[in-house]
């Protein structure tokens, strides 16, 4: 029988994430999946997962789990004190957990999301192909609760071959965004589209895994007509009324009627996910 974790502190918001469940937009079913990927799969290749094993996300605070068997654990992504029964461990590291011992990651110390990665994965019941939590639509597990059971799948036999200090990125001061412009963007001026790409705006505290909101000066619409809904991908900017723009992350809905002013590549948006209250952003023309 392989092992289970329970949940002795959930956090702010702690969520099942894995790779995602990629292909379904058209039933209106978003990405989802980890908000950091280069640090789930880091922390599943510290481990001696298969790239694909879902982890545990945090939010800035962390969460504390007692598994009922010893496992082997990474705390990696947004740095973090890790503890087990009270006795500082390393961060970003493989960390043997006794049967009924707590591991607990802490608060982020930089950045925003924690990645708890158990050997095995974290095996809950996968939702169409994945075992993500959606926040948008509900689907795949519910967020962590104090008391949550969590299944464990079995260890690899096998541990792959890893550096003694592994590269874990720096959460960033600042975030550079590289936009293509489109599919709207001739729905806002040319001073608006000026304005876009040479002003600096922050992170807004109502930033979520749906969207990174900004704050900075607004962008002038050229046309005030009403835009039908279209199809929105991630990284899709789009302008809502307020005229401050708003990044699609991994659970953003997969239609929207505000006009895309632009897109951010995929590759940039590990950064977002890392990126606290009040972080400058900057949009260039990628």
């Amino acid at each position: 029988m392989n092992a289970k974790l329970t949940v002795v502190r959930s956090g702010a918001l702690t969520t099942v994430q894995d790779s995602g469940r990629r292909g379904h937009a058209h039933l209106g079913v978003p990405r989802s999946g980890a908000m950091d990927e280069p640090a789930r799969r880091l922390a599943n290749r510290l481990v001696g997962n298969d790239p694909g094993a879902a982890v545990l996300e945090t939010t800035l605070t962390g969460c504390a789990l007692r598994p009922d068997r010893g496992v082997t654990v990474v705390v990696g992504g947004a740095p973090c004190p890790v503890t087990v029964d009270g006795r500082p461990v390393a961060w970003g590291a493989p960390v043997r957990v006794p049967a009924g011992a707590v591991l607990d990651a802490g608060t982020v110390t930089a950045g925003v999301r924690s990645y708890v990665a158990v050997a095995g994965g974290v095996a809950v019941e996968p939702v169409l192909g994945s075992r993500s939590t959606d926040l948008l639509s509900g689907l795949g597990p519910a967020p962590l609760r104090d008391g949550d059971v969590l299944p464990l799948g079995a260890p690899a036999r096998w541990a792959a071959a890893v550096p003694d200090a592994a590269p874990w990125p720096a959460p960033p001061t600042e975030l550079v965004l590289p936009l293509r412009p489109g599919p709207r963007a001739d729905w806002f001026t040319a001073a608006a589209l000026r304005t876009l790409t040479s002003a600096t705006y922050r992170v807004s505290p109502h930033s979520n895994r749906i969207g990174l909101r900004t704050e900075g000066p607004p962008l002038e619409r050229r046309s005030t007509d009403e835009l039908p809904s279209e199809g929105m991908v991630l990284g899709a900017v789009q302008v809502p009324p307020d005229g401050r723009p708003v990044v699609f992350l991994h659970d953003h809905p997969t239609t929207g009627g505000y006009p895309v002013i632009g897109v951010v590549a995929d590759a940039a948006l590990a950064a977002v996910a890392q990126a606290a209250v009040a972080t400058p952003v900057r949009f260039t023309l990628a």
